[in-house]
């Protein structure tokens, strides 16, 4: 094995699949290797040393043995195996869903579907075309932004990074034609990134400029993409080291090992490496490539960036500013203006937090929203086990669009049975609201029946349609938070 960098996200990583260990400390749950036959025993027997889709140190597969974290362990590793099992059926329903969806606007509408149909003369959507939308795009069709916030407003950037986080699951014309045409702003780059775990192009960034100021955003859960909610709900950790500021000897801090996978973990090589030493033809990594392009656009006196995504997109973006912190890129760092997240998973344990409290500067926002019951920011559970845990200041808004900050949101682990009946009655209100909205605030804040079904569909799966960008944006537009809240935030960050 080579001799380890010295900087610490550059040293190889404990994963038994890469056939080596540096650190002593990791959880790695392979789906894969658990039959379903094997899992009920993982219930009735506190022994996970014979259980090879579990692999960790021996001396701590005795934290595992408590009931508690063995049913996590089974929800975690059950649901991966149905997402797998069904991977290629899920991703034949996403696309059928895209192409019934934009088989209308293609033709101009459902009257002249039904006359190109009746004349044999249907036009066929592509899905290159700049008007094809994604069926995140369907759910809320919403391209330009409010009209009612100008550049320099308290909740501009905001609105901003969510737009950007909602276009990021767009194709690339689509992506292209929205920023130069609607938004009058210079669009930079669009691109699908390698996740040499999965063997394909699964992390998708986008990249433009408004004026002085240069917005990444990550793309989330598509809805029907089996793998991206693969890595949100694991729960698999690796341990690495960082240095602490004051601190003699370094610290080890545990992050979310499918999320740095999809950043740009690669497999069999170690840890994260600098791009020249590993790039292969057609196979670039998110992390350095975006790093290296950030490089180059901010040597412009006065530019900045912000850095965005929604779901799994939010946590490559909290991420990839931790990623800059642990390779001290200090030239980067200091043009940073902010950090947007919605709807993020977690993505580190509490020692990360305070690392990341300790390298993000004061002046650095980094806004984590919630909407009401969404579940994926209270995924993966936290605990000591597991370590999972939101670190910075949580902007929480109900169902009502009225914002609090919070040190977590409630319900920090989406505990189902406590909360099943408010969770049902609030989407029920909901999908009353989708007929409400559009009287009281306008033709804006009109639902598509695409998204007044899923609202359906909710109220059998409490917490399903919260997740959806429709809300997140909203609470941008019409989402109110008091000044005294606003006055929270930095006491959170410290």
């Amino acid at each position: 094995m080579d001799t380890p960098p010295s900087s610490p996200l550059l040293r190889p990583y404990t994963d038994c699949e890469d056939g080596g260990a540096l650190y002593s400390n990791y959880l790695v749950l392979d789906p894969k290797q658990a039959g379903f036959l094997d899992l009920p025993r993982l219930l009735f027997s506190g022994d996970v040393s014979e259980r090879r889709y579990i692999r960790c140190p021996i001396t701590y597969k005795e934290e595992l043995r408590q009931f508690k974290r063995r049913w996590s362990i089974f929800i975690s590793i059950v649901a991966q195996k149905l997402l797998l099992l069904f991977k290629g059926m899920l991703e034949w329903l996403g696309n059928a869903f895209e192409f019934c969806l934009n088989l209308p606007s293609a033709n101009g509408g459902y009257l002249k579907l039904v006359a190109n149909a009746l004349k044999g003369n249907v036009e066929w959507p592509s899905q290159d075309s700049p008007t094809f939308a994604s069926v995140v795009g369907y759910l809320d069709p919403r391209v330009d932004l409010d009209s009612h916030l100008k550049r320099g407003d308290a909740g501009y950037n905001a609105h901003l990074s969510m737009m950007a986080a909602k276009l990021s699951y767009e194709n690339d014309s689509f992506v292209e034609t929205t920023v130069k045409d609607r938004w009058k702003m210079e669009f930079l780059r669009c691109r699908d990134f390698w996740n040499g775990h999965l063997e394909q192009h699964s992390t998708r960034a986008i990249m433009f400029r408004d004026r002085d100021l240069i917005v990444v955003a990550f793309r989330g859960n598509r809805p029907f993409d089996a793998d991206a909610w693969c890595a949100t709900i694991d729960l698999s950790w690796y341990e690495v080291e960082v240095e602490l500021e004051g601190g003699v000897v370094p610290e080890r801090v545990s992050i979310h090992r499918g999320f740095m996978k999809a950043l740009g973990l690669q497999k069999g090589r170690g840890g994260l490496k600098e791009m020249d030493e590993v790039a292969e033809e057609g196979k670039s990594y998110a992390y350095y490539e975006i790093k290296e392009m950030l490089r180059n656009l901010l040597k412009e006196r006065g530019t900045k960036f912000i850095v965005t995504g929604h779901s799994l997109g939010g946590a490559l973006a909290i991420l990839f500013v931790g990623a800059l912190c642990m390779h001290k890129e200090a030239a980067i760092l200091e043009r940073l203006e902010g950090v947007y997240t919605f709807g993020q998973p977690k993505v580190g344990d509490e020692r990360f937090g305070e690392y990341m409290k300790q390298k993000i500067r004061r002046e650095v926002k980094y806004y984590r929203y919630v909407y009401s019951s969404d579940h994926v920011p209270r995924m993966p559970s936290d605990g000591k086990a597991f370590g999972f845990k939101h670190f910075g200041p949580c902007l929480y808004f109900n169902s009502l669009y009225k914002g609090k900050v919070l040190y977590e949101e409630p319900n920090r682990n989406s505990l189902p049975l406590l909360w099943l009946i408010p969770n049902v009655v609030n989407a029920i209100w909901e999908l009353m609201r989708g007929f409400i909205m559009p009287c009281v605030r306008g033709r804006a804040c009109r639902e598509s029946w695409f998204l007044l079904l899923f609202r359906m569909v909710r109220i059998a799966i409490p917490g399903l349609s919260a997740h959806s960008p429709h809300d997140y944006v909203n609470l941008t537009r019409l989402g109110s938070l008091p000044t005294y809240e606003l006055s929270k935030i930095q006491s959170i960050r410290l």
